[in-house]
């Protein structure tokens, strides 16, 4: 167990259409723009596991150097070829996002202004790398087609305790009345606002620098509890916590004022980007709140962290929340499969998207004894409306899970049959693209190219191939999941071109769709028989 994994590791404390085309299709009117897409659960009604649209991506952890960069000595090639590796092994098994650390503590993957290089890039915080990290991520990702999602710790500042060991400019060696040591490690102390507003400026620079599609936070605010250790702050709550009558309240208020002021800060800069958290997996239990809570019997992130993160999404802070529900089906203090529902009633009528953070270590370790345990854990998802996809941590323990037989294996294989296009989020609006003009099909030894144009700027950041054997009429209900559905590719510019080489021989009708950064999607284009 690595330091960063107290809570990832499912840390508890218990207590006691129609598509219009050459192939003869009569729309009778205008195409509409396609449907959002259908939830999971309805999309199995015909036995499918094919949903057109589910997040799904992997934790990449940089902390300690868990997953990328395995080392502060690697050169530049081989961290860029190590990256590179992962985004290209999301894209075979069918992922649609990455979230990656780039803010592990108090430090940056890119040239800040405000903080020091991190010490995982080089080996030596502050030692500048050869390259822009957060640059080739984001640039990357984009080239395969992947969101990519910014993963900061806001609070803490070092996984070590000595202020003496932080780089000499460090904000933290500059303001030493701004950090607090606990339980072996240092933190921004969440209840100074000047360190609320600081934190938000360095996060924010890059927001504003870089091509983001998403901001992630997980479930670090203030620390998690450590046998019988107070958290030293009692003199900052008594000079800031004066409207409240205790110190626990004002801890709360102190991080969702950070939460609900970044929320707002990201939209003002970048109304697009995706801002998304990923607690710890228990709000309350039911014995601490009746009628509210959860059937468990655990760590409170209410209390023990003192982040509401019920509140966040009953307020709107958020665009989507992803709580870490690392637990089996059946677990005494934690049930898996009491979780999920919980979670689904406190996003249902909201504009909050609902992602599930899986324990995947678990399945690859050992610790979850049944080997279908995580197969089982996207039937509870699929199952429930509300549950619109899942992010594994970690990267490792998926990619050391894909053997023959083994779990990520048969959940790629049975689940993961088919890419699937980004859940919308409507209220950050975007705008439906042109549909694209499908202008060839041509089939060789190598399959069958596509090219495709989109007239004028036409809107399109992607594009989704679907695929029909023989020359076929394409009806609105083929496009409803993605049974049909082979790629999606990110837009090269005005044309476009992709090889199908995964055709055989015979006749295929293709149908492109285009869509824009937040997944807006367009009408069909015409349909093309190969030839």
């Amino acid at each position: 167990m690595t330091s960063q994994s107290i809570s990832r590791r499912g840390f508890l404390g218990l207590s006691s259409l129609a598509a219009a085309g050459a192939v003869g299709i009569s729309m009778g009117g205008a195409i509409p723009a396609l449907a959002s897409g259908i939830s999971p659960a309805a999309n199995m009604a015909d036995g499918t596991m094919t949903p057109k649209r589910e997040f799904r991506a992997i934790w990449l952890a940089s902390v300690l150097n868990i997953n990328w960069p395995r080392s502060g000595s690697d050169s530049m090639e081989k961290q860029k070829s190590d990256y590179i590796e992962w985004l290209d092994l999301a894209r075979e098994i069918n992922l649609n996002a990455v979230v990656s650390q780039v803010r592990p503590t108090a430090d940056a993957f890119w040239p800040s202004p405000y903080e020091p290089w991190s010490q995982y890039l080089t080996g030596t915080q502050g030692k500048a790398p050869e390259y822009d990290p957060l640059a080739f991520q984001v640039e990357e990702a984009h080239k395969r087609n992947l969101e990519y999602h910014a993963w900061f710790n806001p609070y803490r500042v070092s996984m070590q305790a000595d202020p003496s060991k932080l780089h000499p400019d460090h904000p933290a060696r500059k303001n030493p009345d701004w950090i607090f040591p606990f339980a072996g490690k240092l933190y921004y102390n969440p209840g100074i606002p000047e360190v609320r507003e600081f934190v938000q400026t360095a996060m924010l620079d890059a927001v504003i620098k870089y091509d983001l599609d998403g901001v992630h936070f997980d479930d670090y605010f203030y620390p998690y509890p450590s046998g019988t250790l107070t958290l030293p702050d009692q003199e900052t709550y008594a000079q800031y916590g004066g409207d409240f009558d205790n110190i626990e309240d004002w801890r709360r208020n102190n991080v969702d004022l950070m939460v609900s002021e970044f929320g707002r800060k990201i939209k003002e800069v970048k109304p697009w980007v995706k801002f998304g958290i990923s607690p710890f997996g228990i709000w309350q239990n039911k014995t601490a709140d009746q009628p509210l809570g959860s059937e468990t019997n655990g760590t409170q992130s209410y209390s023990a962290l003192f982040a509401d993160t019920r509140k966040w999404v009953k307020e709107g802070y958020l665009d989507y929340i992803n709580p870490q529900i690392y637990w089996f089906i059946g677990q005494a203090a934690a049930n898996y499969a009491k979780l999920v529902p919980w979670w689904a009633d406190v996003v249902r009528d909201t504009d909050v998207q609902l992602y599930i953070g899986q324990g995947a270590y678990k399945a690859t370790d050992g610790v979850f004894t049944d080997p279908d345990e995580m197969l089982k854990h996207i039937d509870i998802d699929r199952a429930t409306p509300e549950v619109a996809g899942s992010v594994f941590y970690n990267g490792d323990s998926v990619r050391l899970a894909l053997g023959e037989g083994q779990w990520a294996r048969r959940l790629v294989d049975t689940y993961y049959t088919r890419p699937a296009l980004l859940p919308l989020i409507p209220h950050l609006g975007g705008t439906v693209p042109r549909p694209p003009v499908l202008t060839g099909s041509k089939q060789s030894a190598k399959g069958v190219t596509l090219e495709w144009h989109v007239p004028g700027n036409g809107g399109a950041t992607s594009f989704a191939i679907w695929r029909f054997n023989g020359k076929v009429t394409p009806t609105a209900a083929d496009f409803t999941d993605a049974r049909n559905l082979i790629a999606t590719e990110r837009s090269t510019g005005r044309v476009n071109t992709y090889v199908d080489a995964s055709a055989a021989s015979g006749k295929y009708t293709y149908v492109v769709t285009a869509l824009d950064r937040l997944g807006n999607e367009s009408a069909p284009s015409r349909g093309r028989v190969s030839n």
